[in-house]
């Protein structure tokens, strides 16, 4: 054959082989079928390679795969990476489809074995790149597929874990129903869950199943975690991340001695930790004993998925039987204490029947039935608190020597005549004074005893039982009452004795009473002609009685000084009036509320006798001018009220308290000298807001208040705005008692100047209210309500302690700090004392501080303001007449008190700088000179204009403040000042 056929011949049997291969890589089903066949054609061809590399899941597989060597893999790193190795020693590379950028897979062979590939070799890998890309994209797909499938499965689980948590069934159905579930995920015929408490160091296994370990664990037994030292279980707890792998390994990867292991070792263990905000709290385990059944990652990642969502559902339905438990032992307290509430109410009935029994037989002793009828009556109320068919009552006689029987009622028809005292049964309950229980027998043993006679037993109809209870009476025992049964099934017990005992007491009272009320009954006729003779005599210590009655009751609701009704007496007509408003909103009344105006001084000045007159006065007046149905009381003190229950309001209690207004004009006679009294008065009309009298009356007394503020002797009309303003009052109260604890008032200070050159020589302290609301308040929005609430010295004191504190820097170069002082503080001996201790305390100079006092502070009581101005002094405060000219006093009076300095009210500076300024002047001109006269500082108040500074000047006054010279700033802004004065 020539040389041209043996290469036809080649090509020939290339081609052939080349099918083969390239027909066994086109029909492979896997990734590493395709492979073999491709090694075997690359084989074939006189290509021989090494191994075929894939990735699956980022693991490098290899075909064959024991070619997995070190140098193999980084050889297929180095390639897939995009930088292959090109070292001499390194193995030859082909990637899958040969040239592709994103090949799946490559061919490892031995250097230089696939370079410069034959056509067949070339077309095979690329035919086998092709179909393994084909695979690897169709095993994406079947992961897809799997995954989504699993998701669907851990989804139906979750769903019914869910399910289960909701469900009815108890803990361990539950937990069995869990294991079910998560034995259709992966193999799971050994499983258990353990929990852990981590405050009390225990661990539990609610749930465990397990074919070689059965029944090793408790599900409610706590295992204190110091007796599990081996366990598997609390290692992974204490791990903290999920484990898989024979139970040896993972041992080993927990530091778990082996010797000390719990339970028989698995071929595979898989367990996940339960955590809840990242505590561990339990554990949930899978364990394989059979070799080719494990677990994988992908199982590993689902049981862990699943893990908290068992947690969820264990915790849930812990919750759910606690609560269950804690409902049934609140069912069954309550169970408990409706059978003892119930077995209560059948005890409070029998008590009610017995009462009622009690009652019953107690009433009989007072009727006038006949004896006859007295017994069958008692009969009737025992038979309804026990069987009492046959019944008798037996009495001694009152000479105590036979025993009658005034009622008996025998089904045997025993008769029961009255006989003389013999030793029978109803002798030996009246010698015992014991209740007797007793049957035949126990009757033949007292006769045997020589208790009972012999005859008299033979002589009765034997009882199958026989009650005996005594009655005791005034001189031991009158009696006895006896129930008795003749059948076998009425047997009475101890209760029914101590229920007749505890009658037998009522009907012995009853007797008694009964024959008290027969020997009372004797008496009667006697006592007729008494009774009559003291009747007519109580009749007239009755009428007596009531006019004495009469006359108290006037007393008690009357003011005894004025004879006017009392405010007990006004508040119960004050009561139906106000039901009747409620009622009918059309009946409206009004009240008037009166004071009397300076009453006070009638009692000081004239005596409480000429007070007395006074008040005796005015109720007259007042009750000329009220109508007949009009009540006019006296509250109490000089405060008066009127009730005017008809005409239209509110024009009817104007007229009423116009007329009295009128009415006290004229001059009241006090002995030998002439008062003229007036009323203030405050009128309140009645409305159906007003639900109780206080309120009307507190009304009333606002409107009182705003007529005697109002000047005295007018009345006022209550209305809403006046509720407001007493309202704002009080707000205001309270808000300055908190400010006052947290420090809210501020000082200011205001410089007192130089007239000629403007320099400071002093500062007055000026306070202010930082509101947290309403901003900086001015003294004139709070002080009049602190005077009027009593706050005022506790703030001035807050005031001092602050200027004292605050003030320190103004006084670097000199100068003096005046403070305001309010006349209350010097209704007390010890003011000086507190201010010096004070300056001592603050560690402010005595002489550096100033105070102004206004001249109704001075003559309120001259001598004891001169006495502590004269200590102050002393101590080096001075003092300084405020607002001079605007009170009561004149110069003369300004000598009597050691003053430093006198401050020109600013109503004289005012009409300084203005044409007709001639009065101002001479008043100036002559306070200079009363000062000068004294060696007395003076002081221009309010100067606002350059005008009345050059006018000062020229009437000689030295210094001033006012706007001029600058307003109340704080102490920062006048510091830097007073540091360059």
């Amino acid at each position: 054959m020539n040389t041209s056929g043996q290469d036809a011949l080649a090509e020939a049997l290339d081609a052939d082989g080349f099918a083969v291969a390239g027909l066994a890589v086109l029909t492979a089903r896997d990734p590493r079928e395709a492979a073999r066949a491709l090694l075997r054609g690359l084989a074939g061809c006189g290509r021989p390679a090494r191994a075929v590399v894939w990735t699956d899941h980022g693991e490098l597989l290899f075909e064959p795969a024991d070619a997995s060597t070190e140098a193999h893999r980084q050889a297929a790193i180095a390639a897939f990476s995009g930088q292959p190795l090109t070292t001499p020693e390194a193995p030859d590379v082909r990637l899958l489809p040969p040239g592709a950028a994103d090949a799946g897979a490559l061919v490892l062979a031995d250097p230089g074995a696939l370079a410069g590939l034959e056509p067949s070799p070339h077309r095979l890998l690329q035919l086998a790149g092709q179909r393994l890309a084909e695979l690897f994209s169709m095993q994406r797909l079947q992961d897809a597929v799997k995954e989504l499938e699993q998701a669907e499965q851990l989804q139906h689980a979750l769903f019914a874990i869910a399910d289960l948590a909701a469900s009815d069934r108890d803990m361990q159905g539950m937990l069995r129903g869990l294991h079910q579930i998560i034995g259709r995920l992966m193999y799971a015929e050994n499983f258990y869950i353990a929990l852990y408490d981590p405050r009390r160091e225990t661990l539990r296994f609610i749930y465990f199943e397990d074919e070689m370990d059965a029944g090793m664990y408790d599900p409610d037994e706590e295992i204190p975690v110091a007796q599990m030292r081996g366990s598997l279980t609390l290692g992974l707890i204490r791990h903290g991340r999920p484990v898989r792998g024979p139970s040896e390994d993972i041992m080993q990867l927990l530091g778990l001695p082996l010797e000390e292991g719990i339970g028989t070792p698995s071929v595979d263990f898989m367990g996940v930790p339960m955590q809840r905000d990242g505590q561990v709290l339990g554990a949930l385990v899978v364990q394989s004993y059979k070799e080719g059944m494990g677990y994988t990652a992908s199982d590993c990642a689902v049981l862990g998925f699943v893990a908290e969502h068992v947690l969820n559902a264990v915790e849930r339905k812990r919750s759910q039987e606690e609560l269950e438990r804690r409902v049934a032992e609140r069912t069954q307290a309550l169970a408990e204490a409706n059978a003892r509430l119930q077995q209560e109410i059948r005890e409070r009935e029998r008590a009610a029947h017995l009462q009622a029994t009690l009652y019953q037989i107690a009433t009989l002793a007072s009727s006038t039935h006949s004896d006859e009828a007295f017994y069958r009556s008692i009969h009737q109320a025992v038979r309804t608190l026990l069987d009492a068919e046959n019944f008798y009552i037996a009495l001694i006689s009152p000479d105590g020597s036979r025993l009658q029987v005034p009622y008996s009622v025998d089904s045997a028809g025993e008769e029961r005549p009255d006989r003389p005292l013999t030793r029978g049964l109803t002798e030996y309950v009246l010698r015992t004074g014991q209740t007797v229980l007793i049957d035949d027998a126990g009757v033949r043993a007292l006769v045997a005893a020589g208790e009972i006679d012999a005859e008299h037993y033979a002589a009765r109809t034997p009882a199958v039982c026989w009650l005996g209870v005594p009655l005791p009476g005034e001189d031991g025992v009158m009696g006895v009452v006896v129930v008795q049964s003749y059948r076998p099934e009425l047997v009475y017990t101890e209760d029914d004795a101590k229920l007749l005992t505890f009658v037998a007491q009522q009907i012995a009272s009853s007797l008694l009473r009964r024959r008290h009320a027969e020997a009372l009954q004797a008496l009667n006729a006697e006592l007729e002609q008494r009774v009559q003779a003291r009747t007519r005599e109580l009749r007239r210590e009755i009428a007596v009685r009531e006019q004495v009655e009469a006359q108290l009751k006037h007393q008690v609701m009357h003011d005894p000084l004025t004879g006017l009704p009392n405010r007990l007496y006004l508040r119960d007509r004050f009561e139906r009036a106000l039901s009747s408003l409620q009622r009918n909103p059309e009946q409206v009344f009004a009240l008037l509320y009166l004071d009397v105006d300076r009453f006070k001084l009638f009692n000081d000045s004239l005596g409480h006798l000429a007070g007395d007159t006074v008040l005796r006065e005015v109720s007259r007046r007042m009750l000329e001018c009220v109508r007949t149905p009009d009540v006019a009381a006296r509250l109490s003190g000089d405060e008066f009220a009127i009730l005017l229950e008809q005409g239209a309001q509110p024009s009817t209690a104007i007229k009423i308290a116009q007329r009295i207004l009128t009415r006290m004009q004229a001059p009241i006679a006090v002995g030998e000298r002439e008062v003229q009294a007036s009323l203030s008065i405050g009128i309140a009309i009645a409305h159906p807001r007003y639900l109780t009298i206080d309120e009307i009356l507190h009304d009333a007394d606002v409107a009182l208040y705003r007529a005697k503020s109002a000047g005295r002797s007018r009345f006022v009309l209550f209305d809403e705005q006046q509720q407001t303003a007493a309202m704002n009052v009080l707000e205001i109260e309270q808000n300055l008692r908190r400010a006052l604890h947290q420090g809210e008032f501020v000082p200011y200070f205001q410089p007192i100047v130089r007239l000629d050159d403007g320099a400071h020589v002093g500062y007055e302290a000026l306070i202010r209210w930082q509101h947290p609301q309403r901003g900086l308040l001015g003294p004139g929005e709070f002080l009049p309500t602190a005077e009027e609430s009593g706050l005022i010295e506790a703030i001035d004191w807050h005031m001092y302690r602050l200027v004292c504190t605050h003030g320190a820097p103004l006084l670097a170069q000199g100068g003096f700090i005046s403070v305001n002082v309010s006349a209350r503080h010097f209704q007390y001996e010890d003011f000086d004392q507190r201010l010096l201790e004070l300056l001592a305390e603050t560690g402010f100079p005595p002489e550096r501080l100033r105070i102004e006092v206004t001249e109704s502070t001075l003559l309120a009581d001259p001598d004891a303001v001169a006495r502590l101005l004269q200590r102050l002094q002393a101590a080096g405060v001075g003092a300084a007449l405020d607002d001079f000219g605007t009170g009561y006093s004149s110069l003369s009076h300004v000598h009597r008190f050691p003053l430093r300095k006198i401050k020109i009210d600013r109503s004289f500076i005012r009409d300084l700088d203005q044409p007709e300024a001639q009065r101002s002047h001479a008043i100036i001109k002559a306070v200079l000179t009363l000062a000068e006269a004294l060696q007395l500082d003076v002081v221009a108040e309010g100067v606002e204009t350059d005008a009345q500074r050059q006018a000062l000047l020229a009437l000689g006054c030295t210094q001033a403040q006012g706007f001029l010279f600058g307003r109340p700033e704080p102490v920062q802004r006048w510091a830097h000042t007073a540091g360059n004065a």
